[in-house]
């Protein structure tokens, strides 16, 4: 019988192989094991569980900025393909990000924030939408989908793109907006922040995002088998970590041409534009879920709950 112990025998290695390749010589990741072994071995089991040969388990990942999606989905990845021999596929949302000259374009025509990377409607999400309908279907051969570079703020040229030969047994699907859903209409009118009253005094920024959510966003999470929430306590936490990773990022791309990488101030302006929807799953995503992992202060995954 399979059990978590012998799993983590041998996944272990190559899950904290993973997670020291993500540190740096200030930010350290605490409790390793604990997270490994408590928390994402038993969800990989969940997610086992639920699998099948015939087609693709489609897992969402949701978390506000900063709250470890990459590295948990990476952690489920390894255990899912090394321990139970599946063949996982994953990607983020941010991949699917518009290009500056299409985002240039979006901000012309509706509204000038959305020449800014982030919110729903800044994606070209009829890729992931079409790679889904293509893997569901009997005729796979294989897919390209999109990668983008946030040191410079643009897709990278399509021959550094994913190349999906085979059908994945899982798909992980993950990104700080997965899952989230419109709000209604009566609450978009108060602003929450310096941003909304400045830039989107007539709504139609936020008009158009809630839109985008109750439209086609929708339609491509309604085809989740599940959704995997990242829950931190407060928005102000999360800007403490997507601070933490933009100085990661700084040390990655120093010296690099035309690198994109933000000041403290254009990161707390940029997260302005994130935290309407963000604050939003912090309230909802809970509610329709299938499992919470709620996250503490230091980054660490502290309790968990499975809802189906």
């Amino acid at each position: 019988m399979q059990s978590i112990a012998d799993c983590y025998r041998k996944v272990s290695k190559d899950c904290i192989k993973f997670i020291r390749s993500q540190e740096t010589s200030k930010v350290k990741f605490k409790n390793k094991e604990k997270m490994i072994k408590s928390f994402l071995i038993p969800v990989s089991f969940w997610i086992y569980e639920r699998t099948s040969k015939s087609k693709p388990y489609i897992i969402g990942l949701a978390g506000g900025q900063g709250t470890g999606k990459t590295t948990i989905s990476s952690i489920l990845k390894i255990i899912l393909a090394k321990y139970f021999k599946l063949n996982v596929f994953k990607i983020s949302i941010d991949d699917l990000y518009k290009t500056r000259k299409d985002r240039l374009k979006l901000s012309r025509k509706i509204h000038p924030l959305l020449m800014t990377r982030g919110v729903p409607g800044t994606h070209d999400i009829v890729y992931m939408s079409s790679f889904i309908k293509k893997v569901k279907s009997n005729n796979f051969y294989s897919y390209k989908l999109p990668k983008f570079n946030k040191a410079i703020d643009d897709r990278l040229k399509k021959n550094n793109w994913y190349l999906v030969k085979k059908k994945p047994d899982v798909i992980i699907f993950e990104g700080w907006c997965v899952g989230a859903r419109a709000e209604n209409n009566s609450t978009l009118k108060k602003t929450i922040n310096s941003l909304e009253k400045k830039e989107d005094k007539k709504m139609i920024w936020r008009k158009f995002v809630n839109q985008e959510l109750k439209a086609t966003y929708k339609k491509l999470y309604s085809k989740l088998d599940c959704l995997l929430f990242l829950k931190a306590n407060s928005f102000k936490l999360l800007q403490n970590w997507r601070l933490q990773q933009e100085a990661k990022l700084k040390l990655i791309s120093k010296n690099k041409k035309n690198s994109k990488i933000m000041s403290k101030n254009e990161v707390l302006t940029f997260m302005q534009t994130y935290q309407r929807v963000t604050q939003n799953m912090f309230k909802y995503a809970p509610k329709y879920s299938s499992i919470i992992l709620n996250l503490n202060s230091n980054h660490q995954i502290k309790s968990i709950k499975y809802n189906k």
